[in-house]
């Protein structure tokens, strides 16, 4: 490069000047001299002239205003700070020009003597250094030579930190310290605050005499501070001009960071590649020169000795043995393995099976659950029919009992009064004040004799064979009577129907087509433990007590087998396969059959016997309830509660009977004495009398032959012997009586026969 052309160097930007080393007086003299001697007046002023420009840097990019601009290449030269050293000549490496100026000196470390420090204390500055007086700040054509400027304010900065001041003037600065805090004013502050606003405008918070600042307390938030990377000092450009201003700087702030994207520092790609080089990541270099190879022979290899055939067959064998034993043990994990695997497939096929019963289960539960609710519901809705009609059939059952007897009272009374005389008149007097006497009792005998002696001939006209007086029962009722009460029966037995008219379900209808037998088939150990036969018993029961409304036991001569609830119950509780029930075992829950009978049947009888449908004076209602107890017997316990009930119920009616006959007999004993005369009467009445008495006492002791001495029967008969029968025939002893007492005497047996009645038997 020719020294004519001067030397350019390219800046990105701005940067602040470094301070600049004093040299020598003898370095500036050997710089500056050739410089003289080689610069002339035109290069100064162009160096000058360059100097003031400045160098706009040139980017790879273009944004359009480029074209206007000098496209000549400029070479720029870039050095690094270590070659300004070796430049300037200060670098500690430097070597010599010639072996004269070499010194052999220990001058690395510190120097103390007073020969240098007076030299030091010579060259350093005691004060400013004066400006130029011809210096105008404000004149236009002073260059500004910014570098020079940064290096003066450098060495400005270091003589001024050089100057120590005297111990006269820190004395002096010390006692006006000392006069300024005496003479200030109260409440002022004793030093210079750096904040704009005074200390007692601010808010002094919770705790005003602590001098510690919170962070939330502090004036301000920042954005002062951080407003040249915010858009605080941002302006929004308005006008066409405004805008290509904004434009243009935008652009050359690109090109400025472009310029410092590209620049790179040379120490920073030193240090960067030192340190991939310590870290073993930096790639090594290939070497142009090639290495020289090397002839390797190969290796020979060592004389292995041939192997013995014996030793080879016995390792050949244990290892044959080893693999034949680890086939089999193989062989067995993986037979074991399938059979695993088969029986998990057979628990889970299982399983399934078990799940989809489960499910199959539940929905069939459900199911069953809403039709017992319904089946519920019915009932309660039925039931208070049926009680209804059940108790108005006992009531007209109660009411034909009362006719019967009252017919025979009459005529056991009519009886005893011709025996005994007629009773004293008895006279009542009505509610309404009215005197009104009633009939005497030989009217009311004359009555009934007249209506007695009317059927007599009615029985008579009838064929039949002949019977003695006082053996009929004279239970049937007038003709009257006996067709209102027929009637009244038939309207029962409507209604009673008309209970299920509104039923459409067959299941409603008839029990046995219901789902109890579904149930048992399909999960009978369910059944068996939830008792499934009590519950079917109790529901069955409702349709039970409806077949058997309006069921005479004693005037009906059908048995229980007759009934279409019987057969039923029956067949399901016989559930095996065949055509006839009676070769089929039975189920699990045992005959239901006695079940209903001892829990409906006969309570549904002892209601009928103890409202009047068992006459005791009939024998033929005697063998009708003799023949239906052992019926009975055949299905339940003889000891059971129930069928003793049954067996009281019978009793307790013959003990009404007694009462009755004996009450009247006491009532006209102990009035004989109004009889007056002989009365021709007499003789057929007590016959009649005695004859009925014979009848029911024969109906006892029938009973007594199937029942025995069960709840006093015994007893009863002793007081039917000793109070009825012989007190009135010693009345009339040699007219008949003796002859009814030894017809007692024979019915009796040994141990019933009384003490008065014994001599009778043996004769």
């Amino acid at each position: 490069m020719s020294s004519d052309s001067p030397v350019i160097f390219k800046r990105s930007k701005t940067k602040t000047a470094a301070r600049s080393r004093h040299l020598s007086p003898e370095t500036n003299a050997e710089n500056s001299g050739p410089e003289i001697s080689e610069n002339s007046p035109s290069t100064l002023a162009t160096k000058l002239k360059n100097k003031n420009k400045k160098a706009k840097p040139k980017s790879r990019l273009s944004f359009g205003g480029d074209e206007e601009e000098d496209a000549e290449d400029v070479f720029q030269i870039k050095k690094s700070k270590l070659s300004l050293k070796v430049a300037t000549g200060t670098h500690p490496s430097i070597v010599p020009p010639n072996l004269d100026q070499a010194t052999i000196s220990y001058d690395d470390g510190p120097r103390y003597d007073a020969a240098y420090l007076r030299e030091l204390k010579a060259s350093t500055r005691s004060a400013r250094p004066p400006q130029p007086s011809s210096l105008d700040p404000y004149d236009a054509d002073i260059s500004m030579d910014i570098d020079g400027l940064a290096v003066r304010s450098a060495n400005m900065d270091d003589d001024s930190a050089t100057v120590i001041p005297s111990q006269s003037s820190i004395k002096v600065a010390k006692e006006k310290r000392e006069r300024v805090r005496k003479t200030q004013a109260a409440g002022e502050e004793d030093f210079i605050s750096l904040s704009v606003s005074k200390r007692e405008d601010m808010p002094q918070g919770p705790h005003p005499e602590s001098r510690l600042v919170r962070e939330e307390d502090e004036l301000g938030e920042g954005d002062d501070e951080f407003a040249e990377y915010t858009s605080a000092q941002e302006r929004i450009a308005l006008g066409k001009k405004s805008r290509k201003v904004e434009a243009s700087q935008r652009r050359d702030s690109m090109k400025e960071l472009i310029a410092d994207a590209e620049e790179e520092d040379e120490e920073t790609v030193e240090w960067e590649q030192e340190q991939l080089r310590r870290g073993g990541h930096r790639t090594p270099e290939p070497s142009s020169v090639e290495t020289k190879q090397v002839y390797k022979p190969a290796p020979i290899p060592l004389s292995t000795p041939l192997p013995i055939l014996g030793p080879v067959v016995s390792r050949l064998s244990e290892q044959l043995a080893q693999l034949i034993t680890s086939h089999a043990n193989n062989t067995h994990v993986l037979t074991s393995l399938a059979q695993e695997r088969a029986q998990v497939d057979d628990r889970e096929k299982e399983m399934r099976e078990m799940v989809e019963k489960a499910e199959t289960k539940r929905a069939w539960f459900e199911s069953f659950k809403e039709w017992t609710e319904s089946v519920a519901s019915f009932l309660d809705e039925k039931y208070p029919l049926l009680e209804t009609l059940e108790k108005e059939y006992l009531s007209l059952l109660k009411e034909r009992r009362d006719m019967v007897s009252a017919r025979r009272t009459g005529d056991d009374t009519d009886d005893l009064a011709a025996i005994y005389g007629i009773l004293p008149i008895a006279i009542s007097r009505e509610s309404n004040g009215m005197d009104e006497p009633t009939l005497s009792p030989a009217d009311l005998c004359r009555q009934r004799r007249v209506a007695r002696v009317a059927r007599r001939q009615l029985r008579r006209s009838q064929p039949r064979h002949n019977q003695e007086e006082g053996y009929s029962t004279d239970s049937s009722l007038s003709n009257s009577d006996s067709l209102a009460y027929s009637d009244a029966i038939k309207s029962l037995t409507s209604r009673a129907k008309e209970i299920l008219a509104d039923v459409k379900a067959e299941e409603f209808k008839d029990p046995g087509k219901g789902r109890w037998n579904i149930w048992r088939e399909k999960y009978s150990d369910s059944y068996v433990g939830a008792w499934g036969g009590l519950g079917v018993v109790s529901v069955w029961e409702f349709w039970v007590r409806l077949e058997c409304l309006g069921w005479d036991c004693i005037a009906d001569a059908r048995n229980l087998h007759a009934f279409k609830w019987y057969k039923g119950l029956y067949e399901y509780s016989r559930p095996g396969v065949g055509q006839i029930p009676e070769e089929r075992e039975l189920g699990p829950d045992g005959d239901l059959v006695a079940s209903m009978i001892s829990t409906a049947v006969i309570p549904i009888i002892c209601n009928v016997i103890d409202n009047g449908a068992l006459d005791v004076y009939s024998q033929h209602d005697i063998r009708r309830i003799i023949d239906l107890a052992e019926e009975i017997e055949s299905s339940v316990e003889v000891n059971g509660g129930k069928f003793q009930l049954l067996l009281k119920s019978v009793v307790q009616t013959f003990e009404r009977a007694i009462s009755a006959t004996e009450s009247s007999v006491t009532e006209y004993m102990t009035d004989h004495h109004s009889r007056t005369g002989f009365n021709p009467d007499a003789i057929p009445s007590r016959k009649r009398f005695l004859n009925r008495r014979l009848k029911l006492l024969s109906s006892m002791l029938r009973w007594r032959k199937y029942g025995g001495d069960r709840f006093g029967l015994g007893i009863l008969i002793g007081k039917l012997v000793e109070r009825s029968i012989i007190s009135v025939a010693e009345g009339g002893w040699d007219v008949g009586g003796e002859d009814i007492a030894r017809k007692v005497a024979k019915m009796l047996p040994e141990d019933l026969i009384p003490s008065s009645l014994r001599h009778l038997r043996s004769t």
